[in-house]
């Protein structure tokens, strides 16, 4: 059976559109997943520091081009955007945390990574606040403040740093990073075609 690995920061709005593209592409190739958080910003100030000297310059045609292209493409996939708002950049440790204390149970991951993505890029609301992290698993069926807890743990943190060790050390420089069967890496939403081809081969 195929197996894609995908490491995700549920900030990153290229990742928002690839986890929802990616779900046909799972069902069609009937291939394994492994939902993997990881911090994106650990990878950026280990490999990629670049990004924030683009952050920095917002007249840059490349950063112009990059979010009217965002847009366009969530027109696309028929997903709702309301990207920028107030909180963004938001800082994404305390839900990749969560993320992380969950990542024992695949399916329950999946469902909570899917809650939060939709509601900070659909909804607009700050997931960096612990009151609505825990909303938003009860909204799904989870103790939110049991999680919220959890995601204070030593253990949780090794493993959220543990994680983003991994994804770099596997060439990861950026959210969404998904590895198709331990080999091949591909990166962002524009890729899932290679994805799905690899998956198809593979």
């Amino acid at each position: 059976m195929a197996k894609l690995t995908f490491f995700y920061d549920l900030s990153s709005p290229w990742t928002y559109l690839a986890f929802n593209n990616v779900q046909d592409i799972l069902v069609e190739t009937s291939a394994e997943v492994s939902w993997r958080p990881f911090l994106v910003g650990g990878v950026f100030n280990a490999v990629n520091q670049s990004v924030y000297a683009a952050r920095s310059n917002p007249a840059d045609p490349k950063v112009i081009h990059n979010f009217t292209w965002l847009h366009e493409w969530a027109r696309l996939a028929a997903l709702p955007l309301d990207f920028p708002t107030a909180h963004h950049p938001v800082k994404s440790v305390l839900p990749m945390r969560v993320c992380c204390a969950l990542e024992g149970d695949q399916l329950v991951l999946q469902k909570f990574t899917k809650a939060v993505f939709d509601a900070y890029f659909a909804e607009g609301k700050n997931i960096d606040d612990p009151n609505v992290v825990a909303g938003i698993a009860n909204s799904v069926g989870l103790e939110g403040h049991e999680l919220i807890e959890a995601a204070a743990t030593q253990a949780v943190k090794d493993r959220l740093r543990a994680n983003t060790e991994e994804a770099i050390s596997k060439g990861a420089f950026g959210s969404p990073t998904m590895i198709v069967n331990d080999g091949q890496l591909y990166f962002g939403n524009d890729q899932l075609p290679l994805v799905r081809q690899a998956l198809q081969t593979g």
